[in-house]
């Protein structure tokens, strides 16, 4: 055990396994106090075992909050479990999330909003709960604070039939910037972290190519524990500079991810555009800098480095 999170307590969201056990386990290693909270549902968001938390809070030495965090009600219920247990609420990590694909000509606007509701709204309403503890810890004189958004490449390059999922991974990436910039002056960082591991996530992949299995062949070679670590990292003091970033891990490699801004511009001083006008110009100015439709599979589908 060592001691670079002594004393800090820590609330991981779907923390009863895959990722979230894995840096549960990390903080509890670093000194940290943890709570679990995982109400054990199904990787489409149904179903429910309690028993899923409390196992791993006991196996690792933490607390369970076995219920599902997708509700304002919940989510400050399982803050104030940590303070009232431990004194404090120090570290949010928010990994809870659940996977429902379809096609969008094929989607029920029923799974859209579930997966929002624990992918995205519960992130929103663990921070909301959290910082106004982190807020007055900070004038009191404890002035420390992470929050860990783990989002996805999914939703920074997109992937077939994942409408839901890439929007709230997607929308995590706008939160976890403007929780940095909200927080900034009591000393609180936010940030996001894109992983790539063996998970029931990439379990679930079906593969529709060569190169889809192959890139799950090779995401199921990876142990969570690499995701941990970098979490870990930014949640000591090494990150207390860091914030409002979005990193990526798979295993030993560790990608520090740019954020969109403009690529180029045209403008008119002397009238409105025309459609000719406007043709002519994205061509020469723009034409170089769109994006193509590369899914994450395929722009990560290369040997890990483990």
């Amino acid at each position: 055990m060592s001691t670079e999170l002594k004393d800090r307590v820590a609330l991981v969201s779907g923390g009863g396994r895959g990722i979230g056990l894995a840096i549960a386990a990390d903080l509890m290693a670093r000194g940290a106090k943890v709570v679990i909270a995982d109400h054990g549902t199904g990787i489409d968001g149904m179903g429910a075992d309690p028993a899923v938390a409390a196992t791993a809070a006991a196996d690792i030495g933490a607390v369970a909050f076995p219920q599902s965090i997708a509700s304002p009600e919940a989510a400050s219920q399982a803050v104030k479990l940590a303070v009232d247990t431990f004194g404090a609420i120090d570290i949010v990590v928010n990994n809870a999330a659940i996977l429902r694909d379809a096609f969008i000509f094929k989607s029920d606007p029923a799974n859209f909003e579930a997966v929002l509701r624990t992918n995205l709204f519960a992130a929103f309403y663990l921070a909301a709960a959290a910082t106004p503890y982190m807020r007055e810890q900070q004038k009191a004189g404890r002035a420390f604070g992470r929050i860990v958004n783990i989002t996805s490449s999914a939703g920074l390059y997109g992937n077939f039939g994942q409408a839901a999922y890439a929007s709230a991974k997607a929308g995590l990436l706008g939160l976890t910037r403007v929780i940095a910039m909200d927080m900034a002056r009591s000393q609180v960082t936010c940030n996001a972290i894109a992983p790539f591991a063996a998970t029931r996530v990439t379990d679930s992949i079906k593969p529709a190519n060569d190169a889809q299995a192959a890139y799950k062949e090779r995401a199921l070679k990876i142990a969570p524990r690499h995701v941990a670590t970098l979490v870990s990292w930014l949640c000591s003091d090494h990150g207390a500079q860091i914030t409002g970033q979005l990193f990526g891990v798979r295993g030993r490699e560790i990608f520090l991810f740019n954020q969109p801004r403009p690529a180029a511009r045209i403008a008119k001083l002397d009238r409105d555009w025309d459609f000719a006008a406007l043709s002519e110009a994205a061509a020469k100015e723009f034409a170089p800098h769109y994006t193509d439709l590369k899914t994450d599979l395929e722009a990560f589908n290369t040997e890990p480095i483990v």
